[in-house]
Formats: C-alpha cells, structure tokens, sequence
C-alpha cells in the first residue's frame, strides 16, 4: 500500500526532470547576473559561462532522463 519510491517511475521522472528545470534556470539567472556586475566579458566570465554551459547541459539529461521516466510510467514506450 505504500509508494516504493525507488522503482516509482513516476515518482522519479517527476523529481529528475525539476531538478533539471531548476538547475538550468539557475545557471541562466547566474550568468546574465555575472554579465551585469562585470559590464563587460573578459576572462573571468567566459570561465564562468563554461562551467554554467556544464551544468546547463547536466540539467537538460535531468530533464531528459525525467520525461523517459514518466513516458514508462505511463506505458508510452514500446519497450
């Protein structure tokens, strides 16, 4: 009768893909507030646009990996 939250499809797809919803607004808010303070793009916020682009692109596999779950939570995928 309980929720088994570790084989809960979409329990997880859910979770996965808002992490991956926060984590990439975050790092959209972090960079233009960057840009702003700096006024200008010198080295120390092209280092910082490449470690946000990364977990830019870690958050998108969280929202990927998170729609996946929930398509086989609903018996959407063929497999």
């Amino acid at each position: 009768m309980g929720i088994d939250l570790f084989s809960d499809a979409l329990f997880w797809g859910l979770t996965l893909s808002f992490f991956g919803k926060v984590i990439l607004g975050a790092t959209v808010i972090n960079v233009h507030a960057h840009i702003i303070k700096e006024r200008r793009i010198d080295m120390d916020v092209l280092k910082e646009m490449k470690r946000e682009r990364a977990l830019g692109i870690f958050a998108v596999f969280l929202i990927l990996l998170g729609y996946f779950l929930e398509l086989s939570y609903f018996n959407y995928l063929p497999f």
